[in-house]
């Protein structure tokens, strides 16, 4: 049974607040949080410095990543009583990056209205600054923290043709960006840190330049990554040349079938049967 918005129950809302520039608050945010009967935070201390400059009074309750099954019963506690609800990281737009998804679906599935309360968020800041393609881009987030699973994480984006975009912390900004280096080749980037801040910083240009011009990293850094530009015509070479050069790049038998597949639009267990008549590669 589909659910229509805006029906008339209950709603929680997810509240953008500012990423740091305190004057990226919205009107509608602050007018939101004055209505609500309770506010959900990420971080209560963080959240309590933001809603005690706007004179936001209202009661303030923990809801982050480790807790979320019991704040999703004190949501639904309040929304059956009758009561409204709202949602906040402690910067930026709720769910990107942050906890909060498996909250909304359960209140969703519970009937009750989910409302976004548009505002601040990092990403689009700077993409927008880059001066890369903003027409199509991928949004991945945090990079996993253990370098090999990054590694592979970055072996499965590297075909991908639209600009990306990247969270980084400012202690993995080093090796984060060494292993883009290693994996994507050079790429034209954008670096921007501590955005809407006093110090707000932008580096531009390439991967290996950057990489020497970050020294002492500090606050939170977005990285935008120029897409693959060099999509190769894979109808002039053999299905064994093409596992083989994938094989070359450093992926397993398994995953090279994949991507030879995918690249020709064929199937797995084709690009299989061809591989093993020809074990050589």
């Amino acid at each position: 049974m589909s659910q229509k918005s805006y029906n008339g129950t209950q709603t929680m809302y997810l509240v953008s607040t500012p990423i740091g520039n305190l004057s990226d608050f919205t009107y509608r945010a602050v007018k939101t949080l004055n209505e609500v009967d309770v506010i959900f935070s990420e971080d209560t201390r963080v959240t309590a410095n933001l809603l005690n400059h706007y004179e936001i009074r209202k009661p303030l309750l923990s809801a982050h990543k480790f807790n979320e099954n019991l704040s999703v019963e004190k949501m639904l506690e309040y929304l059956s009583n009758g009561k409204n609800i709202a949602l906040v990281s402690d910067r930026g737009t709720p769910l990107i990056s942050d906890p909060g998804n498996y909250c909304v679906k359960t209140i969703i599935e519970n009937g009750y209205n989910v409302v976004a309360i548009p505002g601040a968020t990092a990403l689009i800041p700077a993409l927008i600054v880059s001066g890369l393609d903003s027409d199509r881009f991928l949004f991945y987030g945090f990079l996993n923290s253990k370098q090999s699973k990054r590694r592979e994480e970055l072996k499965k984006l590297k075909r991908n043709e639209f600009t990306i975009i990247f969270y980084e912390a400012p202690h993995r900004i080093k090796d984060t960006l060494e292993d883009i280096y290693i994996i994507f080749g050079e790429r034209n980037i954008s670096i921007s840190r501590e955005i809407s801040k006093k110090f707000e910083e932008v580096y531009r240009g390439k991967t290996s330049t950057i990489l020497n011009e970050i020294n002492e990293p500090k606050g939170e850094y977005v990285l935008v990554i120029e897409g693959n530009k060099d999509i190769e015509d894979y109808s002039e070479i053999t299905v064994e040349k093409h596992f083989g050069k994938y094989i070359n790049e450093g992926y397993n038998e398994k995953e090279a079938m994949k991507l030879v597949a995918k690249d020709r639009n064929i199937s797995k267990s084709e690009v299989y049967k061809i591989v093993k008549l020809f074990p050589g590669k």
